[in-house]
């Protein structure tokens, strides 16, 4: 079993370089079948979710070629199913993105269930919603969904709720439906317009991707291209927070200062300092931190997936902090784990209270989900000692070589497959 060791202490110092967008990538794997053709997507963060996304591709008849690390070639011409095999498809969410992609490119579609991590109900009502405005049908099968249509056309669709999923899967649906489709209510993340911005590069006419409203007027065939990912918004907001909470001194490299705005913003509030440049953010950590409020909104909003990254500076700011979370029901699990190392939080429903304490301790802790998992590699650098991170599957999911960007910044952090008692002899 491989876990985690972290021995912390030290200042995060010097530079680092963010990866490609882990939420952008997943969904434009599954937007390249719109295609039937050749695209090579550059900047593509090599993490386990995009590995499964090849599998299923590869499963699928296309042709997937890596190139470099962070370079894919896809050949989707060589499609020959329209269905996403259950035992690939229903081990993480964005395995749905196929369902919008098929859809729009044959008229049909299954694929399982939404997996990954564990932080509540994750209904899919509104990209069923927006696919049976189109003309679509769909039914539930043995945990499958199935989406079927004779004729996709053009609609007016007003989302219930704000979703980046429903959102991007409606773009993908109706990008080759007949007329004009109008999407309101919708998502704004970075990532919905990077996806946006890669379908019109593919031949689509969409517009309005980043505001309430977003346009799309059907097209009758795409076709491949060449694309860069965007650099990822909670890798980059992750490692600003690491540079705060352990005093240290970074330069966070490849960024669009604009996505990271909201936790720019909290970041100052509690003391931090907070430089932006063209493409980087400089962060320096502060010997005491004040109290804050956060309630997650959407983009342009504080991000639930950096909730819980910051609840670990909230552990060591003076005073009382509160930590609203409005868009999943079971986000604050990572709360007991740092209670175990020390922290004094208190979660009633869908609202956590923490209490500042002077410092974290070291612990054997588990992360619960892929960003609770990075929030705990946070607290373990903190603390003095060495503290052990298993079901570090999770964090493996949305971050590239973790350990190693943060070695190079000087934490000691090590992933090992061996008991931690006979790790610690050795090691510690």
């Amino acid at each position: 079993m491989e876990k985690y060791i972290v021995k912390g202490g030290k200042p995060l110092k010097g530079e680092v370089y963010i990866s490609g967008a882990k939420n952008s990538a997943v969904a434009l794997l599954p937007a390249t079948v719109l295609a039937k053709d050749i695209c090579i997507l550059e900047n593509v963060p090599d993490i386990s979710d995009i590995r499964k996304e090849i599998e299923i591709l590869k499963e699928m008849g296309a042709k997937v070629r890596r190139i470099s690390p962070s370079v894919l070639e896809i050949d989707t011409s060589t499609l020959d199913t329209t269905t996403v095999p259950m035992e690939l498809g229903v081990k993480f969410r964005a395995s749905y993105y196929f369902l919008g992609s098929l859809l729009s490119c044959y008229g049909k579609g299954s694929v399982p269930m939404p997996g990954g991590c564990d932080l509540g109900a994750r209904p899919i009502d509104q990209h069923l919603k927006a696919f049976m405005a189109l003309g679509a049908e769909y039914d539930l099968d043995d945990a499958m969904v199935n989406v079927s249509t004779n004729d996709l056309q053009g609609a007016h669709v007003f989302f219930d709720t704000i979703s980046v999923g429903a959102t991007i899967n409606a773009m993908l649906a109706a990008s080759m439906a007949k007329g004009t489709t109008i999407l309101e209510n919708v998502a704004k993340e970075p990532h919905v317009v990077d996806v946006a911005n890669f379908l019109n590069t593919m031949g689509a006419d969409i517009r309005g991707a980043g505001t309430d409203v977003i346009k799309i007027r059907g097209v009758e065939k795409m076709h491949g291209a060449t694309y860069t990912v965007v650099p990822d918004q909670i890798e980059a907001g992750t490692f600003m927070v690491a540079a705060a909470a352990t005093r240290g001194d970074v330069m966070i490299k490849n960024v669009i200062p604009e996505h990271l705005e909201s936790i720019t913003s909290k970041l100052r509030s509690t003391g931090a300092i907070v430089e932006e440049f063209d493409e980087a953010v400089h962060v320096i950590g502060v010997d005491e931190y004040n109290s804050t409020n956060i309630k997650t909104m959407p983009h342009p909003g504080f991000p639930t997936d950096l909730q819980s990254v910051m609840g670990v500076l909230l552990c060591l700011a003076k005073g009382t902090s509160i930590i609203t979370e409005s868009i999943w029901d079971s986000r604050f699990k990572y709360c007991d784990e740092l209670n175990k190392m020390g922290a004094s939080i208190k979660v009633e429903g869908r609202v956590a209270v923490f209490e500042g304490v002077d410092s974290l301790r070291p612990a054997p802790v588990k992360a619960t989900d892929l960003r609770a998992g990075a929030a705990l590699i946070v607290a373990a650098l903190t603390t003095e000692g060495a503290s052990e991170i298993t079901e570090i599957q999770h964090v493996e999911r949305g971050y590239v070589d973790i350990v190693k960007k943060i070695r190079a910044l000087g934490g000691d952090i090590v992933k090992v497959d061996i008991p931690e008692n006979d790790y610690l002899k050795k090691a510690y």
